[in-house]
């Protein structure tokens, strides 16, 4: 039987892709000590690994789609070919001072960078300039300044950390987000690659889902030409004749933020028995 090798991440970005293979139909029963789940579907083999070693394990065709973070594709430099930026866990790679130190005085003399990343750090610093021994972490890289550490280069997604540590970000190095990520040999197989696609479409079908909502409403007769001409709606509204002659139904796939405004608008013009409701997937 043919077998397509998918390998995810342990860590912060764990959740969100498990919570997306299910929602495409793919569940895995795991727990914390297994790094082979099971998978419902006997064509998918499933391994847990850390996004770190992800891209390199992809390009050497250990696997033939994974999941983890730009950052970390950059950072290893692996030749993978980049399916889709699902754009969830997104954080940014800064570099971050002690917020007593100035970022001028530091270019003067010989500082401590601490980094889980390396290549990424050493490049930055290269083309800025500064004097510097590198010191590689393995977590908590924040707590490295003031005693062990001039700067810190680190991922973050809202600062928090950085000013609880009473540090300040003095570069904006890289954004990175998650994504789907293929081995490019795989790509070439006929098999492979039709299944491959067949997941692009379930994942972007999800996310496009993701940021809509269906209403439902009963339009009078009398009212259905003006309520229906303002609709915003992915292409044409649904409608349907009510029982009795008694107006229409109508349903239209909005963005979940266009609701807030519409749903008032639409009982003040006329409409009835809204209805909002979530949709699981989009295929356009």
């Amino acid at each position: 039987m043919n077998k397509l090798t998918v390998v995810i991440p342990k860590g912060r970005i764990y959740k969100n892709v498990v919570h997306l293979l299910n929602e495409a139909g793919i569940r895995i029963d795991v727990d914390e000590r297994m790094y082979r789940p099971i998978v419902n579907n006997p064509e998918i083999e499933i391994k847990i690994m850390k996004p770190q070693n992800i891209p390199k394990l992809l390009e050497l065709g250990s696997h033939d789609i994974g999941f983890t973070g730009l950052d970390w594709i950059v950072e290893s430099g692996a030749s993978v070919h980049e399916l889709m930026d699902l754009r969830f866990d997104p954080v940014k790679l800064v570099a971050a001072i002690p917020e007593k130190l100035d970022e001028e005085v530091l270019l003067r003399r010989r500082i401590i960078v601490a980094s889980e990343y390396e290549n990424i750090p050493r490049e930055f610093l290269d083309k800025r300039g500064f004097n510097y021994v590198f010191l590689r972490t393995y977590g908590a890289t924040e707590v490295f300044p003031p005693d062990d550490a001039d700067m810190i280069i680190d991922n973050t997604s809202t600062g928090r950390t950085l000013t609880e540590h009473q540090l300040k970000i003095v570069a904006n190095i890289m954004d990175s987000s998650t994504r789907f990520v293929a081995n490019k040999h795989s790509l070439a197989d006929p098999w492979k690659h039709e299944k491959i696609s067949q997941l692009v479409m379930l994942f972007q079908s999800i996310l496009d889902a993701r940021e809509r909502v269906m209403l439902e409403m009963n339009i009078p007769s009398d009212r259905m030409e003006e309520i229906v001409q303002g609709l915003p709606c992915m292409r044409s509204p649904t409608v349907a004749p009510l029982h009795g002659s008694q107006g229409y139904a109508v349903k239209i796939a909005i963005k979940k933020q266009q609701a807030i405004d519409i749903i008032p608008q639409l009982k003040k013009m006329g409409a009835t028995d809204i209805l909002e409701y979530e949709i699981r997937k989009v295929v356009v």
